[in-house]
C-alpha cells in the first residue's frame, strides 16, 4: 500500500503540465524578478516634463523666426501665435493657418521642429511603448535568472512567518536576490516584490511551480505554510525534487513534528507551543523575552549565529573561546557546551555562537 501511493505521488510530480518547458516571455507574471522600481506617478510626471520641454523649445525656435512665418489674416505672429503653432505643430494637428514662408523658417521645421513632434508622438504612446519594453525586460531578467542562480533560499508562504523569516535572513546578509517567496495571492507577492525578491505565483505544493523557484538548484527551503496539512505536502513535494537541500518547516500543532520530519524536513518549529512558551515566561521573567527577542533578532543588538571554527581555535575549550559559544556542531548534530561529550573543539566543527550586531 505504501509503494502504492508512492508512485501515485511520484507520477503526480511527473505530469507533463510544467511551468519550466515554458518560454521565458510566457513565465512574465508567474515568475518575478525585481528591478529598478518607478511609482506610476513619477513616471506620468516624467513625461508631462519631457512633452512640456519639446512644446518649449518648438516655442522658443518659431518665436525666434517668427519672421519667417505668416498667418491667413496677414498679422506678425506674436508669442502666443507661437505657443498656438507649436502646440497644433507636435500634436500633428496641422489647421494651415500659420504656416512657415521663408526657406530658413522651412529648414528650421525640417531639421528641429519635425524630430521634436516625432518624440512628442514618443512621449504620448509612452506608456504602451513602457508596458512593451518592461515585459521584455522581465523575461529576460527571467533567462538570466533561471541560468545563474544557485544555492538560493526558497520561502513557500509569504504570511506572518514567511515574511519573519525573510525578515531574519536578510538580517544574516543575504542578499534579496538570492530569495525566492512562492504564495498563491498576488498581493503579498507584490509586497515581497517592494523588498527586492524573485517571486513565483503559485501553489509550492506543485512540483513545476517548485521547479520553477529552482528547488533542484536551491541550498535551503523554508516551508511557513498557514496549514500543517500544505506543509506536510509541500517538504515532501520539496524533498522530491531537492534531497540535498536544507528544508525548514514550521506547524501549529506538535504531534505533525515527527510527520514533517518523515516527509523529508530537516527541523521543524512548531510555532503554537513556541508561542506558548514566551507567553508564560513572560508572566514571570518578562526579561527574559526581552532577551530572547532581542537574540532572535539580527539587525540589531545580540544575534545567535554559527560559524566555522578558526584554525587557531582547534584544540581549546568552546568555554574559554573569546566568543559566548552556546553549542558545537560535529558530524551534523548539535552539542551543548558543558556536555560530557564536547571538552575541545576540532577541525571541521561549527560553533553556535552570540554575536554583537553592530547599531
Amino acid at each position: 500500500m505504501g509503494s502504492v501511493s508512492r508512485n501515485r505521488f511520484r507520477s503526480r510530480l511527473n505530469r507533463s503540465e510544467t511551468l519550466t518547458d515554458r518560454p521565458d516571455f510566457a513565465l512574465v507574471g508567474v515568475l518575478r524578478v525585481p528591478g529598478i522600481q518607478n511609482s506610476p506617478g513619477t513616471a506620468i510626471l516624467r513625461r508631462i516634463g519631457y512633452a512640456l520641454t519639446a512644446l518649449a523649445l518648438v516655442v522658443v525656435v518659431v518665436y525666434l523666426d517668427r519672421d519667417g512665418y505668416s498667418d491667413t489674416q496677414g498679422d506678425d505672429l506674436s508669442l502666443l501665435d507661437c505657443i498656438y503653432y507649436a502646440t497644433v505643430s507636435l500634436s500633428t494637428t496641422g489647421y494651415g493657418d500659420i504656416a512657415p514662408i521663408t526657406e530658413q523658417a522651412r529648414l528650421i521645421n525640417v531639421l528641429v521642429i519635425t524630430p521634436l513632434r516625432v518624440f512628442f508622438l514618443i512621449v504620448l504612446v509612452g506608456t504602451t511603448l513602457s508596458a512593451l519594453t518592461e515585459s521584455s525586460r522581465q523575461a529576460f531578467k527571467i533567462q538570466r535568472w533561471r541560468r545563474s542562480t544557485r544555492n538560493h533560499t526558497i520561502v513557500a508562504g509569504y504570511g506572518t512567518k514567511g515574511r519573519t523569516a525573510v525578515t531574519a535572513i536578510l538580517g544574516d546578509g543575504v542578499r534579496p536576490s538570492d530569495i525566492v517567496v512562492v504564495d498563491t495571492d498576488p498581493v503579498v507577492l507584490e509586497r515581497a516584490i517592494g523588498q527586492g525578491l524573485v517571486t513565483v505565483h503559485g501553489s509550492a505544493t506543485k512540483s513545476d511551480v517548485l521547479r520553477l523557484a529552482g528547488a533542484d538548484r536551491a541550498s535551503s527551503i523554508v516551508v511557513a505554510t498557514n496549514r500543517d496539512d500544505t506543509a506536510v505536502l509541500v517538504t515532501l513535494t520539496a524533498r522530491e525534487i531537492a534531497p540535498d537541500a536544507r528544508i525548514v518547516a514550521a506547524v501549529r500543532e506538535s504531534e505533525n513534528t515527527q510527520l514533517l520530519r518523515q516527509s523529508g524536513a530537516n527541523s521543524v518549529v512548531v510555532s503554537s507551543e513556541t508561542a506558548g512558551r514566551l507567553l508564560g515566561v513572560s508572566t514571570t521573567a518578562p526579561t527574559v523575552v526581552e532577551m530572547i527577542e532581542d537574540l532572535l533578532t539580527p539587525e540589531t543588538g545580540l544575534a545567535i549565529t554559527e560559524r566555522e571554527v578558526h584554525p587557531s581555535e582547534i584544540g581549546d575549550s568552546p568555554r574559554h573561546l573569546s566568543d559566548i559559544v552556546l553549542g558545537v556542531v560535529r558530524g551534523g548534530h548539535l552539542h551543548r557546551v558543558g556536555g560530557p561529550d564536547i571538552d575541545t573543539v576540532q577541525q571541521g566543527d561549527k560553533l553556535l555562537y552570540v554575536r554583537r550586531v553592530p547599531s
